[in-house]
């Protein structure tokens, strides 16, 4: 198993190679564009060149072969490719020079970031993702807009395929389509990074396969190997008792010590999404806090 989650990673990094190269214009490193360019971006010498390496080891590097790059050798190419401080880290994750991720205990919810999440269930819809995105506990206001999602059998309970397959997010946001693509590429390119950080091990491995599967979508974004830790764009929500709610939608925390995340929903300014929030928390019967079935008892302690 460990040597092909190396493979895979190697692939990765080929392909993530690739894809930037590609993607550079050589005005945008002071080259001339030239008429013979086979390619709008550049090619493997120019990049070599850039990076003052070998030509023949940069192309080792784009074939998945080759020893592993050294710091020093990734740092000229993260230069001669421009990448932004986020492609950076993942150019080293992927070729090892970072630490990887450490999943946590199975449905053991960091408390710090369950006690916030409950902080702020009178304001703000909050829930709580393990380090593949499957949701492991909801506030009430959560629960309130999106029903029940921790503790869901199978993939159900992830919020890429609460997106992209189930629809049971997609349906009640009000955003146009390029939106939506747009919300469901940041998805795609956060969980990039996620999986490269996991070593590409079995669970990150069954759960892309399993969403290229299902989703022609997510496929197709995969696709394109775009990476990010940027927010989400606004969401905007259609609730069918106090009506649309407009939502910045963001990372708030990250435990360091089992790589949860707590996502958190705050009301955008200048809108009335705060009061509509309140009617919603107020209501007689509203759903309570939820959970993934391993978490109840650590819920209840908390």
């Amino acid at each position: 198993m460990r040597e092909n989650s190396e493979s895979t990673t190697r692939e990765a990094l080929a392909d993530f190679l690739r894809r930037r190269r590609d993607a550079l214009s050589p005005t945008a490193v002071g080259l001339e564009a030239g008429r013979r360019r086979r390619t709008p971006g550049l090619r493997r010498d120019e990049v070599a060149r850039l990076a003052n390496i070998s030509t023949t080891y940069y192309e080792r590097l784009e074939q998945g072969r080759g020893p592993q790059p050294s710091t020093a050798i990734l740092a000229g190419l993260a230069r001669a490719l421009r990448l932004d401080a986020d492609e950076r880290g993942y150019l080293f994750l992927l070729a090892g020079r970072a630490e990887r991720a450490v999943a946590g205990p199975d449905g053991a919810v960091d408390p710090e970031l369950l006690s916030v999440m409950h902080a702020v269930t009178g304001t703000s819809p909050a829930f709580v993702v393990d380090d593949l995105a499957t949701v492991v506990a909801q506030n009430a206001l959560h629960t309130t807009l999106f029903g029940r999602v921790a503790g869901l059998p199978g993939w159900e309970g992830n919020m890429l395929w609460c997106w992209f397959c189930s629809g049971r997010w997609r349906r009640s946001v009000l955003n146009p389509a390029e939106q939506q693509e747009a919300i469901g590429r940041n998805f795609v390119a956060y969980l990039r990074v996620i999986v490269a950080e996991r070593g590409y091990d079995a669970a990150a491995s069954a759960l892309v396969a399993d969403l290229c599967a299902a989703s022609d979508e997510f496929s197709r974004v995969w696709g394109d190997h775009q990476i990010s830790r940027a927010p989400a764009p606004v969401v905007s929500v259609l609730d069918e008792r106090v009506g649309s709610l407009d939502f910045d939608y963001a990372p708030m925390m990250m435990s360091s010590r089992s790589r949860q995340r707590l996502f958190l929903l705050q009301a955008l300014p200048g809108t009335p999404t705060q009061q509509r929030l309140t009617s919603l928390s107020n209501a007689p019967g509203a759903p309570v806090s939820t959970y993934g079935s391993c978490v109840a008892e650590s819920a209840d302690r908390t």
